[in-house]
């Protein structure tokens, strides 16, 4: 299946797992996209704004702290790569 999507290989190499992340504050609610890939490390990228690095080379614990801290909810459920790529 052909996506519009960039390959964020470039910036996330062996990608594990997505999460959607929302700011109901603003209308229409803004979305970013955090990316874990298999070594710990994650990113968080813009769909908005053509999939532009936010933040990268991210411990979980912290894109998590800073998607908090901005007023982001992240939205029930995780993308694993595996169920994916099967």
């Amino acid at each position: 299946m052909l996506s519009h999507v960039p390959d964020l290989g470039k910036q996330i190499t062996d990608w594990q797992f997505v999460e959607l992340w929302v700011d109901l504050i603003v209308f229409p609610p803004r979305i970013l996209m955090l990316v874990g890939d298999k070594n710990g490390k994650c990113g968080i990228y813009d769909p908005a704004a053509n999939y532009q690095t936010k933040l990268d080379n991210l411990t979980y614990d912290q894109a998590h702290s800073v998607l908090l801290e901005d007023d982001y909810e992240r939205v029930d459920g995780r993308l694993l790569a595996e169920e994916v790529m099967d």
